[in-house]
C-alpha cells in the first residue's frame, strides 16, 4: 500500500494480533473475514479512499476448535471485554473483534453460537460466512505499525467468499444508509477491481458445487445482481456514497455496475 493508512485501522490491526496471540492453540480453527481480509487481498485497489476499518472479524470452525484454553477465559485474559451482544469484544482500545460462527453450523438459539464448554456467548452466528471455511488460504497477517514486528500465519477468507459474505451484509442493510455499510460496497468495488472476473467467477462457481457453500453462494449471486444491477441500484450508490469527495461518485457507480455485470456474465458463462 502506498497511502498513509489510517491510525484507527493500525489499531484494528494491533487488536486482530492481540486476539490471535489470546487464541493461541485455536488459530487453526480461525478464518479471517471482514474488511481486514479484503484488504490483504485487494489493497487500495486503485482508489483514493484508503482502506479504513474500525474492526476485525474472525470465522471460527467449529469443527477444529478445541476445548482448552475456553474463549471466554482467553480473551478476558488479553483484556478484551465482552459486551452485551454474542460474540462482540472489545479491547482496552475501544477497538471491537467479533468471533463469529456461519449460522448454519452455529447451533440452536437466535444469536450465540452454541459451541459446547465454550458456552453460547463467546461468538455470535452470521449468515453468509459459510464459504469462507471453504475458500481459504494460509497468509501471512502482520502489524501494520512499524513498531511492532508481530506477525502470524492464519487462515484469511479467499475473494470469492469475502464477496459472498459482503453480498450478504449489504442486502441485509440495503435502505439504511450509515457510513459502515456504505463502506462494505466500497470493499466489494475493491474486491472486483483486484482480482480478475474470470478468477472470481470460477471460484464462485466451486461454492456453489460445495454443500457447506452452496445456498448462500446462488442467494449471493443473486443480491450482487439485483444490488449492483445498474448505477442507481442500492450496491452502487451506497460505493458511490463511501467515497465522498475523493472520487466521482458517478464514475464509481458506474464501475461497480460494469464489474458486476462483467462478473455475473463469467459465472452464466462456467455454470450454464
Amino acid at each position: 500500500m502506498t497511502g498513509v493508512l489510517d491510525p484507527v485501522y493500525v489499531l484494528a490491526r494491533k487488536t486482530l494480533l492481540n486476539a490471535l496471540d489470546a487464541l493461541g492453540s485455536h488459530r487453526d480453527a480461525i478464518v479471517l473475514v471482514g474488511a481486514q481480509a479484503v484488504y490483504i487481498h485487494a489493497g487500495e485497489a486503485d482508489l483514493a479512499v484508503a482502506p479504513y476499518t474500525t474492526d476485525a472479524d474472525v470465522a471460527i470452525n467449529p469443527e477444529l476448535l478445541g476445548d482448552v484454553p475456553l474463549l471466554e477465559d482467553a480473551m478476558h485474559k488479553a483484556g478484551f471485554e465482552l459486551t452485551d451482544q454474542p460474540g462482540i469484544w472489545i479491547s482496552n482500545d475501544k477497538i471491537t473483534i467479533d468471533l463469529l460462527v456461519p449460522e448454519s453450523i452455529g447451533g440452536k438459539g437466535r444469536r450465540g453460537a452454541r459451541l459446547g464448554v465454550h458456552g453460547h456467548r463467546a461468538a455470535r452466528k452470521v449468515y453468509g460466512l459459510e464459504a469462507a471455511l471453504v475458500d481459504n488460504e494460509r497468509m501471512i497477517v502482520a502489524a501494520l505499525d512499524p513498531a511492532d514486528n508481530r506477525q502470524h500465519e492464519i487462515l484469511v477468507a479467499g475473494p470469492g467468499a469475502l464477496l459472498i459474505s459482503k453480498a450478504h451484509k449489504i442486502s441485509d442493510r440495503a435502505g439504511k444508509p450509515d457510513r459502515e455499510s456504505d463502506k462494505d460496497a466500497l470493499d466489494v468495488l475493491r474486491l472486483l477491481r483486484a482480482i480478475d472476473a474470470d478468477v472470481l467467477a470460477q471460484s464462485l462457481s466451486l461454492l456453489a458445487k460445495a454443500n457447506q457453500s452452496r445456498q448462500v453462494t446462488r442467494e449471493a449471486v443473486s443480491h450482487l445482481g439485483r444490488l449492483f444491477e445498474n448505477t442507481q441500484a442500492p450496491g452502487s450508490q451506497m460505493a458511490a456514497r463511501a467515497v465522498g469527495v475523493l472520487e466521482d461518485p458517478v464514475t464509481i457507480a458506474a464501475s461497480c455496475e460494469t464489474l458486476v455485470q462483467d462478473l455475473l456474465s463469467a459465472y452464466q458463462k462456467i455454470t450454464k
